[in-house]
């Protein structure tokens, strides 16, 4: 009995030796071939569905202020625009797109209504910004109203690297202010860290 159970024994190892050596050959052939088709697949020519635009190439991505209507806090808003539209005078298009009603249905411009962009000039590092009449004349007024507008405008001109501080002129004239006093334009604002 001892010699048909060892025999037994034996001949199971040797059937499972046989299907391990069945089932390496059949995956190394299978790998073989897989290695072959990835070679394949990297040499082919990628050719996308549709075409990139010029357009596409030159969209950049600008971070505009607004006030958030529930909390009354200044939050970025992210653009995506066409950076052709920030080589001539990046200020003036980045104000005039603050002043433009913001994307998100959450947020609301700061600058009055009206406000218009004289001009925008930077000198040194300082950007000075000449705003119509309309700026102080149609806020609504309220320290913290002003001081939100204010920063509004000095951190999304001060994103970009070149600007670390804003002038506001009103028609041209320096140091001008609020219509409560407040807040003078006669110095250079800086951003609030």
């Amino acid at each position: 009995m001892d010699r048909k159970k060892l025999f037994k024994i034996i001949c199971i190892i040797l059937i499972v030796l046989i299907l391990i050596g069945i089932g390496t050959v059949l995956l190394l052939k299978r790998s073989g071939k897989n290695k072959k088709e990835d070679k394949d697949m990297y040499i082919e020519e990628y050719t996308p569905k549709e075409e990139i635009t010029n357009e596409q190439i030159r969209q950049t991505i600008v971070t505009l202020y607004f006030n958030q209507k529930e909390t009354n806090t200044l939050m970025p808003e992210a653009r995506l625009i066409d950076a052709k539209l920030l080589t001539e005078n990046p200020y003036v298009t980045l104000i005039n797109l603050l002043i433009s009603e913001p994307k998100n249905d959450k947020l609301e411009s700061c600058i009055p209504e009206g406000t218009t962009v004289i001009g925008a000039e930077l000198k040194n590092d300082v950007v000075y910004l000449n705003l119509s009449n309309e700026f102080i004349s149609k806020h609504i007024g309220g320290e913290g109203k002003e001081r939100q507008t204010i920063d509004a405008i000095v951190n999304t001109l001060t994103e970009l690297n070149e600007v670390n501080a804003v002038r506001i002129l009103i028609d041209g004239e320096e140091n001008l202010c609020f219509q409560d006093n407040i807040i003078n334009f006669a110095e250079n604002f800086k951003k609030n860290e």
